[in-house]
Parts: C-alpha cells; structure tokens; sequence
C-alpha cells in the first residue's frame, strides 16, 4: 500500500469522519465506517488485489483498531460533553 502526501491527508479525513459520526447521539452511525471498511476489504481480496489471506487480516484488524479507537473517543467526548452540559444547566437552575 502506498502512503503518498494526499494519502495520508485521507487517512486523516477517514479518522475526522469516523470521529464526527461517533460524537452523534446515536451509537449506529459510529458503525458505518468500520462496516464499509470491513466489506471495502473483502472485496479486494475476493477481486484478488489483497495477496494473500494474512495480509488481509493484518489490515483488517489494524484498520479496525484505529476505526473503533476513534469511536471510543467520539463517545467518550461525548459523554463529557453532555456531562458538562448537565453540570451547567444545574447551575443555572435557580429554584
């Protein structure tokens, strides 16, 4: 796999997405990518351009790695978020 200088700025783009849809309310949109990844995989190695059966699973589990650490993240910004939002609005309560 080549990683060129616009490579690496899409790499960056896929985390910036994945964490965008980890950070929604709904847990399911966190799952897209690492859906798409998983079936964009196993495309290729049916179409025979992944060599051979560990390579696939050497870039399908870092890939999934990196996807679902970046979801863990989202959620848990998230969670924090909401949690300071919270702590806010209690503050503010004057009752």
């Amino acid at each position: 796999m080549d990683f060129s200088f616009y490579g690496v700025f899409i790499i960056a783009g896929i985390f910036a997405i994945q964490f965008f849809f980890s950070t929604r309310r709904n847990v399911s949109w966190g799952a897209i990518l690492p859906v798409a990844y998983i079936v964009l995989l196993t495309w290729l190695l049916v179409i025979n351009r992944i060599g051979s059966s560990i390579e696939y699973i050497l870039y399908l589990l870092l890939g999934l790695l990196f996807l679902i650490a970046e979801w863990s993240g989202g959620r848990k910004y998230l969670r924090e978020k909401v949690k300071k939002e919270l702590h806010k609005m209690n503050s503010l309560d004057i009752n």
